[in-house]
């Protein structure tokens, strides 16, 4: 007998619905798998054999034969195990009807018939929206990340058994319902707060500039002088995302199986902070099945890399495609697949190889040749990505005791709020919505400066040598500034201020 069962696969972050063909034929007993299986897939029939028995249906002992179509693209994981057991008691005529053919389904089986969790259910979940299903049936674990796509109702099961009795009729599943506002109403606000950060109002300002124009941004100072406790506040005074935003954060983080059973959607901006010792597979991403990267886990977040000189050059030569395309195309001989990957970065590093450069307290024992190989890990290409080079020296006593109170996150968040607005009426008819995204074709119109200001950018330029790309990002920075203050034209003072905060092009010039 043959039965046809309908479930899904990942191919990146998207998905695309597979056929799970089960044929039962005379002849000697033997389970063969075909459609591209690798090696989790083929290791299924054990445990589906297994699962089968110990939830109390006979294994038909007869020559099995299962089809994943389409059968030339490569299956992974442990999702078709649900599937398969299905398919196998449909074609043994345990199912009856046709109810087994109107639902997609996922689930790794254990031994003993449970339904496990499995990653990539979400995105699975929206390409469901235009499948010819009537539900999807999905582990208990993974409901309600299925349920938040809000595409065909989503049934949760914990064992083959109750889907067995469901399918036959004989018993029912409620389908789960989620609603998105809740999530967003009950996400956890973040602990950390601008207020709790002493002194440093240059850099806390350049933050402000930043999550206004989504620019990415590095911090240089000594050691101690709050430059990580300053990166990890960043995320409180950016704009919550939506939920569409979420959405795709979310995709990309099931994906990788980083979703939590109570964490249904992402509903904060991801904060990734990884170590300086990761390869380039793990930063961009890769693998023999090209899995995402850090820089595509802070899509529509902030991607954090202290100790900035001490990553691998060539991985942080790396990052040149995605701080311009905010997108990452990892490429092999079978496929080639395109990862969002539109983060923040905010990179962090001492002046100098002892990091004491600069510090009145401290003396520098660096020399100048120590200094210059120390900073020539960085390459110019990817400081002219970084639109802001701030300065955070060491915090003064004064500061450090101050009774003062500094302003909130929410104060600063509300003005960031404001500054986005203005760029979204702006950019909107270009499909764009920072001032980070803007083109060449976009400055000329959206960044005109005056005759004082073109002579002062003509004085920089000159005077330090800057790139084509740095001053694109001068006026970009300029552009956002004048957006805080809500001003229509760029002035003398909005491009000074843009400029002060090119650092390490003045120590360079």
């Amino acid at each position: 007998m043959l039965a046809r069962i309908c479930s899904g696969a990942l191919l990146g972050i998207n998905a695309y619905p597979v056929d799970v063909e089960v044929d039962i034929a005379q002849g000697l007993p033997q389970f063969a798998t075909v459609g591209l299986p690798e090696g989790a897939v083929k290791e299924s029939k054990d445990r589906v054999k297994s699962a089968i028995k110990n939830s109390g249906y006979e294994f038909p002992p007869r020559r099995i034969t299962i089809n994943l179509a389409p059968a030339d693209i490569k299956k992974d994981g442990a999702a078709f195990d649900l599937p398969m057991a299905v398919g196998l008691l449909k074609a043994g005529g345990l199912i009856k009807g046709d109810r087994a053919g109107k639902y997609a389904m996922l689930g790794e089986l254990s031994l003993d018939g449970r339904i496990k969790p499995v990653r990539g259910v979400l995105p699975i979940s929206v390409a469901a929206r235009h499948w010819d299903i009537e539900g999807l049936i999905l582990p208990q674990e993974n409901a309600a990340e299925g349920a938040i796509a809000a595409g065909p109702p989503v049934f949760a099961a914990g064992d083959l058994g109750e889907v067995v009795d469901f399918l036959n009729g004989s018993s029912d599943l409620e389908p789960l319902r989620v609603d998105p506002q809740d999530l967003f109403v009950h996400a956890a606000t973040d602990a950390n707060d601008f207020s709790e950060v002493a002194g440093q109002e240059l850099a806390k300002r350049a933050l402000e500039v930043a999550a206004a124009g989504a620019h990415n941004l590095l911090l240089v100072g000594p050691p101690g002088s709050g430059k990580t406790m300053l990166a990890r506040r960043l995320p409180t005074i950016l704009p919550a995302m939506n939920f569409e935003e979420a959405l795709e954060t979310s995709k990309i983080h099931s994906v990788v199986g980083l979703l939590r059973q109570e964490q249904a959607l992402l509903t904060t901006r991801p904060f990734r902070h990884p170590h300086h010792t990761i390869s380039d597979a793990g930063l961009i991403g890769g693998g023999t099945h090209p899995k995402p990267g850090e820089v595509s886990l802070a899509h529509n977040g902030l991607l954090f890399l202290d100790e900035l000189p001490e990553f691998k050059k060539n991985v942080l030569e790396m990052l040149r495609q995605p701080l311009e395309d905010g997108s990452v195309t990892i490429s092999r001989a079978a496929s080639s697949l395109t990862y969002p990957a539109d983060f923040m970065l905010v990179a962090a590093m001492n002046p100098c190889p002892c990091g004491f450069l600069g510090d009145p307290q401290h003396p520098c024992g660096c020399t100048p040749a120590m200094i210059q190989r120390y900073r020539s890990r960085l390459s110019g290409p990817l400081l002219d990505r970084i639109d802001l080079h701030i300065e955070a020296p060491r915090v003064a006593h004064k500061d450090l005791t101050a009774t003062t109170p500094a302003e909130s996150y929410a104060v600063i968040r509300q003005r960031v709020e404001t500054a986005r607005c203005i760029q979204m009426e702006r950019l909107a008819p270009f499909g764009l919505h920072t001032n980070s995204q803007m083109q060449a074709r976009h400055l000329k119109r959206f960044c005109r400066i005056d005759a004082k200001g073109d002579a002062l950018m003509e004085q920089v330029v000159d005077r330090l040598g800057l790139s084509a790309r740095s001053y694109a990002r001068i006026l970009k920075v300029a552009r956002t500034i004048a957006d805080l203050t809500e001003d229509k034209e760029i002035s003398t003072g909005h491009l000074a201020e843009a400029i002060q905060y090119r650092g390490l092009d003045r120590k360079l010039g």
